[in-house]
């Protein structure tokens, strides 16, 4: 049976640190799907065509790597695509704790998904989507925190 992963996430924008996750990530599962939120309570500099874009962007040419939209519960999303585990990078002791509770919520509701927790590369630990965000919104130069891949002129100027 195939081993099929989520790393679900807004996305706005995708980083190194969510690039080096992701790899990281294929070497305990056959599968993973990055699963770009439609999240309806977040403000987002990025549209979700433009977030699923850049994910693409990044992962081209990897065929075990999938990109999908997502709205509503993760666990409802995994359970409809034959997923059994849910990645999530850890930077810090808060990301942990509340990243626990949403891991613990889950298993409630579905108890056949399993969160696996995979720690940020030191290098990538100051690294989050809002910080890159805050460089781009004011103009700043954020493809140091960017993969190679995204080339976020594309995306600022449209």
């Amino acid at each position: 049976m195939e081993k099929i992963a989520v790393f679900p996430g807004t996305f706005d924008p995708f980083t190194v640190g969510h690039e080096s996750i992701t790899k990281r990530a294929l070497s305990l599962f056959d599968k993973v799907v990055i699963a770009v939120g439609k999240n309806l309570s977040k403000k987002t500099l990025f549209s979700l065509e433009q977030r699923l874009a850049m994910v693409n962007d990044v992962f081209a040419n990897d065929t075990r790597i999938e990109v999908q939209s997502y709205e509503g519960l993760t666990v409802e999303f995994c359970h409809n695509i034959g997923a059994k585990f849910l990645i999530r990078g850890l930077r810090t002791s808060a990301d942990f704790e509340y990243e626990r509770a949403i891991a613990q919520v889950n298993k409630i509701m579905n108890h056949d998904i399993e969160t696996v927790f995979l720690l940020t590369s030191p290098e990538h630990t100051p690294i989050n989507s809002s910080i890159v965000r805050d460089i781009l919104i004011n103009k700043g130069d954020a493809t140091i925190f960017l993969p190679e891949a995204i080339n976020i002129q594309k995306y600022i100027n449209h």
